[in-house]
């Protein structure tokens, strides 16, 4: 049987036993006890954060070209949960390290340097992944 807008199943175990009680869960966050967001952007973001300190000894291999296409992968993916979250500041940062570690357009930066930007990226991407919430929506989708 489907439940009602905003309303668990009849027989659910989210279903209270005494009518207009709460369960325990729901009284302290959110309804059904989930909370209003998510963190999509943390698992992709400690992903890239093991990628970058992982791959700082491969700078001047020529192996490096596939960590730069997993770093600009990872952070697009990061970006769009940044822009679905309104995590602005976010979006821009994670587009910034996107441009940087383009595999084909390649901006000469310096080996030491490069090693500091991997460090930097590294923290930047575990930070926007704890920061960035992306509400949850309580709307089913549409039925295709």
């Amino acid at each position: 049987m489907a439940a009602r807008k905003g309303r668990p199943a009849v027989g659910s175990s989210l279903h209270s036993a005494a009518p207009g009680a709460r369960p325990a869960a729901a009284a302290s966050s959110g309804t059904a006890g989930t909370p209003a967001f998510t963190r999509p952007a943390l698992a992709p973001g400690l992903v890239a954060a093991i990628v970058l300190l992982a791959c700082i000894a491969f700078l001047d291999a020529p192996a490096f070209v596939f960590v730069r296409w997993g770093v600009t992968v990872l952070a697009l993916i990061v970006l769009v949960f940044a822009t679905r979250g309104r995590a602005w500041w976010a979006a821009v940062l994670m587009a910034a390290v996107a441009v940087c570690w383009n595999p084909l357009v390649t901006i000469p930066i310096p080996g030491q340097v490069w090693a500091a930007l991997q460090i930097v990226a590294a923290a930047l991407f575990i930070v926007v992944g704890i920061l960035v919430k992306v509400p949850r929506t309580t709307e089913e989708p549409p039925a295709r």
